[in-house]
């Protein structure tokens, strides 16, 4: 259980308009598996965390995917008196010289 904050501590706290900031999601879904990690949690409080957790990792999913979509690289022009111009980056992290740069070491 997360040393700084209660058992049963509310969801992260919504903007005004909407729901919470993409870190406060993320600070309350680390405390949300702190506490099952924890297992002090009754059943139905698991059950309510776990809801809980699901939500914010949806959000924070979305959050992410929109963030990535509004990537976008500088490329020249197609022919040399034209402007460069701005397109989606390709998120592929592996690299032509490093197929393997990108990937997780396990």
């Amino acid at each position: 259980m997360a040393a700084d904050k209660p058992r049963g501590a509310p969801p992260a706290a919504a903007g005004k308009d909407g729901p919470p900031s993409f870190e406060a999601a993320i600070e309350r879904l680390e405390t949300i598996v702190d506490e099952l990690e924890s297992g002090t949690l009754t059943l139905e409080e698991s059950i309510a965390r776990y809801e809980e957790g699901m939500k914010l990792s949806k959000q924070l999913t979305r959050t992410l995917d929109e963030a990535e979509k509004r990537i976008e690289r500088l490329t020249p022009g197609a022919a040399a008196d034209e402007a460069p111009r701005t397109e989606p980056a390709d998120l592929d992290l592996k690299s032509p010289e490093n197929p393997s740069e990108g990937q997780l070491p396990f």
